[in-house]
């Protein structure tokens, strides 16, 4: 009897390199010529990124910034949820950009569902925030793979944990 293959489907990030790319644009924010008087503001919280500029054509500008830096350290720009630009005290703005990880309850689902109709062959069961796809065929298991990766999905996907 042949021994099953798996490998799990999941949504995450790399947290140093995020931290990396919001030390990276704050940096530049207080050295660029157009940015330096600004007042703009990058913090990193636990499970978002809170931004802030004196105007929306200046917190454009740091959004912006923070996409390039972020994909210069190889993360997806689909990680990042921008809310809508706030009004703050004295005439300021801010912007609060969630930050997302795992799959959600009903990405799982379709994603469960596209394998189980294109691949009968295959098992695909949701784990948490993480889906598990295993079966017989490694040749099957790379078709799951490239399928899944042709699909655009909100969030970025990984494949983990092959064997």
């Amino acid at each position: 009897m042949a021994s099953d293959s798996s490998f799990d489907v999941v949504s995450q990030f790399d947290r140093q390199e995020l931290t990396n790319a919001v030390d990276q644009t704050l940096r530049e924010v207080t050295t660029r010529y157009d940015l330096k008087g600004t007042g703009s503001q990058v913090t990193l919280e636990k499970d978002s990124i809170g931004l802030a500029a004196d105007s929306e054509f200046t917190l454009k500008a740091v959004r912006e910034l923070l996409l390039t830096k972020a994909a210069r350290r190889g993360l997806s720009p689909k990680i990042l949820d921008f809310g809508k630009v706030e009004p703050a005290a004295r005439g300021t703005v801010r912007q609060t950009v969630k930050l997302r990880q795992g799959i959600e309850q009903d990405l799982a689902r379709q994603i469960v569902k596209l394998i189980r109709d294109q691949f009968p062959k295959l098992r695909a069961q949701i784990q948490g925030d993480a889906v598990r796809v295993s079966g017989a065929s490694k040749d099957h298991l790379q078709g799951a793979i490239k399928l899944l990766r042709e699909q655009d999905y909100p969030v970025p996907l990984q494949f983990i944990n092959y064997r």
